[in-house]
């Protein structure tokens, strides 16, 4: 972790991602739970990468797309 004050754009970002890992869950017609147990995550964990309020893992991100069908590209191309 940077020892340094984040750029106001990483926690900006951060919530894009989250805002896509929802729609593309919710378009998949899954829940958090539904994607978390594909995952073996918690569904907290889930909920909270969605809510931005944690900076996810690639290994997390690269799961929850496989688990919802989609490239991880399309979560975190912003």
């Amino acid at each position: 972790m940077p020892t340094e004050p984040l750029p106001d754009w990483v926690p900006t970002r951060r919530r894009a991602i989250g805002d896509r890992v929802r729609a593309a869950r919710v378009a998949a017609r899954l829940t958090q739970e539904e994607v978390a147990g594909r995952c073996g995550l918690d569904r907290k964990t889930v909920n909270r990468l969605e809510q931005g309020h944690t900076s996810p893992l690639l290994d997390h991100l690269l799961l929850i797309a496989d688990a919802i069908g989609v490239d991880l590209a399309d979560l975190v191309r912003g």
